[in-house]
């Protein structure tokens, strides 16, 4: 059964969230954007739901936690080479994120991690795929 993912996060501004991802190469799906909420398309499976504070709180009975003080999760996406994550991590680093660590080198895997405007954790990974079974 073919499983789609849809990642929801709370931001300040969904204008100025819309337009860091947007210079990191990703379009958004319209039909499911408003003044609350757009979708973020990262592929064909899997989207992020970018809801401003308010909207989120609306779907949860606990408080939100302050990304920019504590990390809630870490969204890795993978690529296909070493390349394409250093050329993604320029595009995150000139839109505005914040380096999380220094990218390991693991010789079959190679990442790299940002902190996007709202303090979301995202690393960006690619693994040798002689090295996946």
């Amino acid at each position: 059964m073919a499983t789609k993912i849809f990642v929801n996060l709370p931001v300040q501004s969904l204008g100025r969230s819309v337009e860091f991802f947007k210079q990191l190469g990703y379009t958004f799906n319209a039909q499911f954007t408003d003044q609350n909420a757009t979708c973020m398309v990262i592929s064909e499976d899997i989207y992020v739901m970018l809801l401003v504070k308010d909207f989120f709180k609306g779907f949860i009975k606990k408080e939100i936690a302050d990304s920019t003080k504590v990390t809630e999760a870490i969204i890795s996406l993978s690529t296909d080479s070493r390349a394409a994550v250093d050329e993604h991590m320029k595009k995150a680093l000139a839109a505005g994120a914040t380096e999380t660590k220094e990218p390991q080198d693991m010789g079959f895997m190679y990442q790299r991690g940002f902190q996007d405007l709202d303090g979301h954790q995202w690393e960006i990974f690619w693994m040798d795929p002689k090295n996946v079974q």
